[in-house]
């Protein structure tokens, strides 16, 4: 169909479009207004081993290469820290500490969907993965990218309780980098007091002091530091008034979405009211239906052989031509 036929098709259908519009745009805002809202608690981090007093840094036996702050990626034990907020002990420790096991119990049997998994039988109450998926969903970690610094953002209906989650999460990470280094210390020390308990030769025993004395001061480093994998930039915060999800820009983004769509759709109709007016009568409910408007009219079905046209008989001269052909003649003009 030509664009000026189309677009004449389309003008012919502006009221049902603007119609179709306006019902589209008061549905997905209905539900864009009735969405439930959430609170979101932030926190900017930065890694310890960016620092000169880091753990990593006074532990190392060389000095820190400056060529790995180039590196975006999160390194060391930083890159710790980040796994163990979306870990699964995290999420146990969140069922354990506070109630959001209840909250997410309560969501599932809130609503259609709740009406729903009651009338199908299914459970309601939530476990430890409905909760880990739950945190993965709702907690980002965003790396600034201007400076070093780290975002950690989670969100939640209630303001205090987002507060609390992010609080002990971040606690939480940090307890378990610092842990595992002093618990990596601890069997160091141990394992080379053995050792020395039974070397008797002076040489070694004098290497085995000096292993001793960097594991006793990586365990009291370890100890002493306040922060080994993270250090808080900013103290977790929760905003006054919630901003999840963002109702001025997802009905900004409806309002050019609805016209888009319904004029696409009147558009596709339009199509196939054309194809329909040429399209042959009948020619879409015989075998071959899909062809549409591309059907020749004189079409013949070939699994009827009867339908296929036969082959019309050759013409004949009439009066004096119907006369034998000598075989001379076969030979062409000009030969007697």
């Amino acid at each position: 169909m030509p664009l000026e036929l189309l677009l004449r098709a389309v003008w012919r259908m502006r009221r049902g479009v603007a119609l179709a519009t306006l019902a589209l745009w008061l549905a997905g805002g209905t539900l864009i207004l009735a969405w439930p809202r959430r609170y979101l608690a932030e926190a900017v981090v930065a890694p310890a081993e960016t620092t000169a007093i880091a753990v990593s840094t006074l532990l190392a036996p060389m000095p820190f290469p400056a060529g790995g702050l180039l590196d975006p990626r999160p390194t060391g034990n930083f890159a710790v820290y980040l796994g163990a907020l979306r870990s699964a002990e995290a999420a146990r420790m969140l069922a354990q500490e506070t109630g959001l096991l209840a909250h997410l119990t309560a969501e599932r049997a809130s609503g259609p969907p709740g009406w729903l998994r009651r009338a199908l039988g299914l459970r309601i109450e939530a476990d430890l993965d409905d909760l880990q998926t739950w945190l993965e969903h709702n907690l980002a970690v965003t790396q600034s990218l201007v400076s070093i610094t780290w975002s950690v953002t989670l969100a939640h209906p209630d303001r205090a309780a987002a507060l609390d989650a992010l609080q002990r999460l971040h606690a939480f990470a940090e307890a378990k980098v610092r842990a595992d280094l002093a618990e990596v210390a601890r069997r160091r020390i141990a394992a080379l007091e053995r050792r020395l308990a039974e070397e008797r030769d002076l040489f070694l025993r004098q290497s085995l002091y000096d292993l001793l004395a960097q594991q006793q001061r990586a365990a009291l480093l370890v100890a002493a530091d306040e922060a080994v994998a993270a250090r808080l930039v900013s103290a977790p915060a929760v905003e006054i008034r919630p901003s999840l999800p963002n109702r001025p820009l997802l009905l900004a983004l409806l309002a050019l979405a609805a016209p888009l769509a319904v004029l696409g759709a009147a558009a596709c109709l339009a199509l196939l009211r054309g194809a329909a007016a040429l399209a042959p009568r009948g020619a879409l409910a015989g075998p071959n239906w899909w062809l549409g408007p591309f059907e020749a009219p004189g079409r013949w079905d070939l699994s009827h052989p009867e339908s296929a046209p036969q082959p019309a008989a050759a013409s004949l001269p009439s009066g004096a031509d119907r006369r034998p052909v000598r075989p001379q003649d076969a030979d062409g003009p000009g030969r007697g």
